[in-house]
């Protein structure tokens, strides 16, 4: 009911001619960003298969300062602040 009711007033207001062209940018704009979102969808989930599966996600912190992955506390006890 209100999409009848959003048309009839885009008629009311635009005219048949403006209403026809501007539904056909809506739909051309609605096409173009499915498309972009479906491309971009794939683009990640090919990363995501591409990427080594260690087992150990330290996407999350900084270099040095995850207790779990032993790759990034690789800096010597001489070398520490401690």
């Amino acid at each position: 009911m209100e999409i009848l009711f959003v048309l009839f007033l885009g008629l009311l207001v635009l005219g048949p001619k403006r209403l026809h062209t501007m539904l056909a940018h809506v739909t051309r704009a609605k096409a173009e960003l499915e498309n972009a979102a479906r491309g971009l969808k794939s683009q990640l989930a090919a990363e995501l298969d591409a990427a080594p599966g260690t087992g150990k996600d330290c996407s999350h912190v900084l270099i040095g300062d995850c207790d779990i992955c032993s790759t990034f506390n690789s800096v010597p006890e001489s070398q520490s602040l401690e």
